[in-house]
C-alpha cells in the first residue's frame, strides 16, 4: 500500500514556532489548487501499488473549503488506484471548524482529523501566535463528533518557555478529557528562521533546559498510559490500535507521493524534494513541469532511513531486516543500549525504552553507517 500527502501552503497567521512551507498572503489559492491537481495527473504513474491514505498538510488545510478539498480528492480518485476504504486525513485548526464546515468535509470523504490545539491556555496560544484560542479548542471536538467523526487526533506541544510542569499536566488532563483516538505531542523545537528563532538569537527567549522536557515527556507518557493511550511513536499515542495510518507507513518505509510546494516523495529508491516557493511552483506547473530535486538512494542511505524512523516506534528496528539490508550490527553498541537500559530486544526487534525515547535521535545517529 501507497500514501499521498498533499500540502496546501496557506495559513491566516505564522506560528511562532513554524518552520513548515506556508504563505499568508491567499490571494492564489485558485491557481494553486489547479497546480496541485496539474501535480497529481503528472505523477499519476510515480506509485505503482494501491493508495491507502490520502492526507492533507500543511500549512493549513482547513483553511481551504470542502469543494475545494474534493476538487482534488476527485483528482487524486481519477488518476490513483485508491482502496475501497482509504484513510483521510486532514490538518485542521480549531477556529475553522464549524459544524457546518465539518458536516460538509464528512461529507466529501474526509474520515480522520488532526487537530492542532497545541495548548488550552489562551496565554501560551498568544505566545505561540496560534489564530485560536481557548474556547475554539475545548469547542472543536463536540463540533467535531456532533458531525460524525469518530477518528480524532489532537496535537500538544511541550517544553514551552516560561510555562511551568502544572499548566502542561493542566494540557493533558483537557486532552484526555475530550477523549480523542489519537494524541501527537511534540517537544518545542527553536528553528532558526522562525520567530522564536530570530528572538533567541538575540537573547530575548532563552529555550528549556534538557531535564525541563524530560520532565514533561515523562509525565506526557505516565498521564496518558493511565488513561489507555498507548505509546506506540515517540510523539505519537494512540486508544484502541487508532494509529495514524499515514504517518506509521513513513516509519515503516512505504512509498508515498508528495504533492504542493515543499512537499517530498519517496519510491524506496529515491527522494524528491519540491521546489519551496508557491510562485514558482505555479508558474512552472502552468507549463506542465513539476520543480523538484531529486535523490537517489545509496545503500547506507535506505540503512539509515530505515533506522532513523523504525527505532522511534513500538515496533522497533528488526535486526535480521537490518543485517538483510547489509548492515554489519554494532554488537558493542548495541549491547550498552541494553545495559544501560535504554533499549530491549523482543523477538529479534531492537526496541527503546522510555529512557532511550528521550534520546533517540542520538541512538538513531550513533548507529548511522558514514560513508
Amino acid at each position: 500500500m501507497a500514501g499521498i500527502y498533499i500540502h496546501i501552503p496557506f495559513c491566516k497567521q505564522a506560528c511562532h514556532y513554524c518552520d513548515f512551507h506556508f504563505s499568508t498572503n491567499l490571494k492564489n489559492k485558485q491557481l494553486m489548487i489547479e497546480a496541485i491537481k496539474q501535480e497529481l495527473v503528472l505523477q499519476r504513474n510515480y506509485l505503482n501499488e494501491p493508495v491507502q491514505t490520502i492526507y492533507f498538510g500543511g500549512g493549513t488545510p482547513s483553511i481551504l473549503e470542502a469543494s475545494e478539498l474534493n476538487d482534488i480528492l476527485e483528482t487524486v480518485s481519477t488518476n490513483y488506484n485508491v482502496t475501497t476504504e482509504p484513510e483521510i486525513t486532514l490538518e485542521a485548526n480549531p477556529d475553522d471548524l464549524s459544524f457546518s464546515q465539518l458536516d460538509a468535509l464528512k461529507s466529501i470523504g474526509i474520515n480522520r482529523l488532526s487537530i492542532g490545539i497545541q495548548s488550552f491556555d489562551d496565554e501560551v496560544l498568544k505566545f505561540l501566535n496560534r489564530a485560536h484560542n481557548r474556547v475554539q479548542a475545548l469547542d472543536c471536538m463536540e463540533n467535531a463528533r456532533n458531525a460524525g467523526f469518530e477518528n480524532i487526533s489532537i496535537d500538544l506541544i511541550y517544553g514551552i518557555p516560561n510555562r511551568d510542569h502544572k499548566k502542561w499536566l493542566e494540557d493533558l488532563d483537557k486532552v484526555t478529557a475530550m477523549n480523542p483516538e489519537h494524541i501527537s505531542a511534540y517537544c518545542l523545537t527553536i528553528e532558526p528562521q522562525t520567530a522564536f528563532g530570530k528572538w533567541a538569537k538575540k537573547g530575548q527567549l532563552k529555550p528549556v533546559e534538557d531535564d525541563y522536557a524530560a520532565a514533561q515527556f515523562d509525565t506526557m507518557i505516565s498521564v496518558l498510559s493511565q488513561h489507555g493511550f498507548e505509546q506506540y511513536e515517540v510523539s505519537n499515542f494512540c486508544r484502541d490500535s487508532f494509529y495514524s495510518t499515514h504517518n506509521t507507513s513513513y516509519w515503516q518505509q512505504k512509498p508515498y507521493l508528495g504533492a504542493g510546494p515543499g512537499a517530498h516523495s519517496y519510491n524506496l529508491e529515491s527522494r524528491q524534494y519540491n521546489i519551496r516557493n508557491n510562485q514558482k511552483y505555479i508558474n512552472s506547473l502552468a507549463e506542465g513541469i513539476i520543480p523538484f530535486d531529486i535523490e537517489h538512494l545509496s545503500k547506507n542511505d535506505i540503512i539509515n532511513d530505515y533506522i532513523l524512523t523504525a527505532i522511534r516506534t513500538k515496533w522497533g528496528i528488526d535486526l535480521e531486516k537490518l543485517a538483510g539490508l547489509g548492515y554489519l550490527n554494532d554488537t558493542d553498541y548495541i549491547n550498552s543500549l541494553l545495559a544501560n537500559e535504554q533499549a530491549f530486544t523482543e523477538k529479534n526487534n531492537l526496541i527503546l525504552t522510555t529512557t532511550g525515547k528521550l534520546l533517540a535521535d542520538k541512538i538513531s545517529s550513533d548507529l548511522f553507517i558514514i560513508d
